[in-house]
């Protein structure tokens, strides 16, 4: 891997994702929308006496969630559209290497990833009343780890598919199912052995876990620690795989 190198790609990506005004709209305006909207499905739902609100619990849990969804889409989509373009066939006539490449895209797209994860705590901190015991810093690091874990498996996915909508395809693949076991719906203590085990393992079971006691603990402890360096594992992982997997022609 070279450094100078990687480097290009990644301000190369950066620019052209700031020029992309849809990209821009879906990663950094779609996710909050759907925030609000969250929030005015709960709006007139009654709470019992000393109960804590529905809304806030699920949407510091979102604020994980959407982040690696969204991120995963738009890196799966446009690598794609890079190599369907002949962008990346030119890019390989280059001494460019994979890594340089993978690891670049990924770079540039944490970036947006962080900065979508800024504006959907922002809204959700100043205008929807949601709030954590710990600060910002807390929340983005999460955030912009499951940003980071579901751009490195959008690369794995797109390594894979012919298509973007084969790109897309494969997100029942890689999302769908850590959706189900993250502990947003049940929470993993109450899963079926063989589930548990499995949600165990899954970047998305430690993004919520992480988030939570980034809600309920002003300065979160070793399991926080535990859960980033899991997703971080994951990330890189997953580009390690891309890389190895990524082909130089279209299929």
């Amino acid at each position: 891997m070279n450094p100078a190198t990687w480097w290009a790609t990644t301000t190369r990506v950066l620019r052209q994702l700031v020029a992309d005004r849809r990209t821009i709209g879906i990663v950094l305006v779609v996710p909050t929308a759907l925030l609000v909207l969250l929030h005015f499905v709960f709006l007139d739902v009654p709470v019992a006496p000393g109960a804590e609100p529905a809304f806030p619990v699920l949407a510091v849990n979102m604020y994980g969630i959407f982040p690696m969804v969204a991120m995963f889409l738009v890196t799966s989509i446009t690598m794609q559209r890079e190599r369907v373009t002949g962008a990346l066939e030119r890019l390989w006539t280059t001494r460019l290497h994979r890594a340089d490449l993978l690891f670049g895209y990924a770079a540039a797209f944490t970036v947006i990833g962080v900065l979508q994860s800024l504006v959907m705590w922002s809204v959700g901190a100043f205008f929807l009343g949601v709030s954590t015991e710990a600060g910002a810093p807390w929340v983005v690091d999460v955030t912009g780890a499951g940003a980071f874990v579901g751009i490195a498996l959008g690369l794995v996915a797109s390594a894979f598919a012919r298509s973007e909508f084969q790109a897309v395809q494969f997100m029942p693949v890689f999302i769908i199912p850590q959706l189900f076991l993250c502990g947003f719906f049940v929470p993993t203590a109450y899963l079926p052995g063989p589930l548990e085990r499995i949600a165990a393992v899954l970047p998305m079971t430690h993004t919520v876990a992480a988030l939570e006691e980034v809600r309920l603990q002003s300065a979160p402890g070793q399991g926080y620690w535990k859960a980033l360096a899991v997703m971080l594992a994951w990330g890189i992982g997953a580009l390690v795989v891309a890389s190895l997997t990524m082909p130089r022609r279209t299929r």
